[in-house]
């Protein structure tokens, strides 16, 4: 696209593409929201869809932006978001991942990205993805440097249905080989009254690429994802209500799975991505 040379002057415009909020690094986490909004820059107008699908689940993890900003709150702690929807490009992917730029999603053509060369890939590398995963990279090595490697929780939202199909699940923890965070985190939910909890559904922690393996897996942090199903957080009320709750959660598995949670643990990762959903 002939657009490209004219974006860092547009870029100085639209910001950096990620926003980080300060925290406490004694609180021992750092919260990431990979998929935070569904901005997308004004040279790409947008990509081609229309608004009512720029709207939707689609292009961003409606409501999960909200969810990481009160639980960073409730837990003192630092959080990165995403400022660009991932239709632009997908930050929690792979640079090799054929889903990097999404050409078709969920039923709709991408016409923005039917058509790209390499030059254009990079330049959307360069300018909204890795800038992200390098204040991921630099926000852990600050946690290091204090001396309490952070565990990474990364906040995602999934839709209520699929295909017509309802998913009865209310909340989500995706992960791959690494059992520390993960394993904790379910069995705290699960003791909530009222709430199907889910492991590895409806999507699968186990991308090689994803934002957990590329700043948890090969850094040996302890990591999880929590996936959160749409309806319940669409509004303020639902967000903050789930932020609190995953805050007591946390606090909880912070209290007593001691200090092995911020050691430096590599467990390798899986290969096998069959079941890869859309994050």
């Amino acid at each position: 696209m002939e657009q490209r040379f004219d974006r860092l002057q547009q870029e100085q415009m639209d910001g950096a593409s990620y926003r980080r909020i300060e925290g406490d690094w004694t609180s021992g986490v750092l919260i990431l929201c990979d998929h935070a909004e569904n901005r997308i820059p004004p040279p790409y107008c947008t990509l081609g869809l229309s608004p009512e699908d720029i709207g939707r689940h689609l292009a961003y993890d409606i409501g999960a932006a909200g969810v990481a900003e009160h639980l960073a709150q409730a837990l003192r702690a630092p959080a990165l978001l995403t400022r660009y929807s991932r239709l632009l490009i997908d930050p929690n992917r792979g640079l090799d991942d054929p889903t990097l730029v999404m050409q078709l999603s969920d039923g709709r053509v991408v016409p923005g990205n039917a058509v790209l060369d390499e030059a254009e890939i990079a330049a959307r590398v360069e300018h909204y993805y890795a800038p992200y995963h390098h204040a991921i990279d630099t926000a852990v090595d600050e946690a290091v440097a204090r001396g309490k490697p952070p565990v990474l929780l990364a906040i995602h939202s999934f839709t209520q249905a699929w295909k017509s199909v309802p998913r009865s699940w209310h909340v989500a923890v995706l992960w791959d080989k690494d059992p520390r965070l993960a394993r904790a985190l379910l069995e705290e939910l699960r003791a909530i009254p009222g709430i199907t909890v889910g492991d590895n559904v409806p999507y699968s922690g186990q991308l090689k690429g994803d934002t957990l393996y590329q700043h948890g897996t090969t850094r040996g942090l302890a990591h999880a994802l929590i996936e959160i199903r749409q309806d319940l957080i669409l509004g303020p009320e639902g967000q903050a209500e789930w932020a609190e709750r995953l805050a007591e959660v946390v606090r909880k598995v912070l209290a007593t799975a001691g200090p092995r949670l911020h050691a430096i643990e590599r467990y390798g990762s899986h290969t096998d991505c069959a079941a890869q959903g859309s994050g």
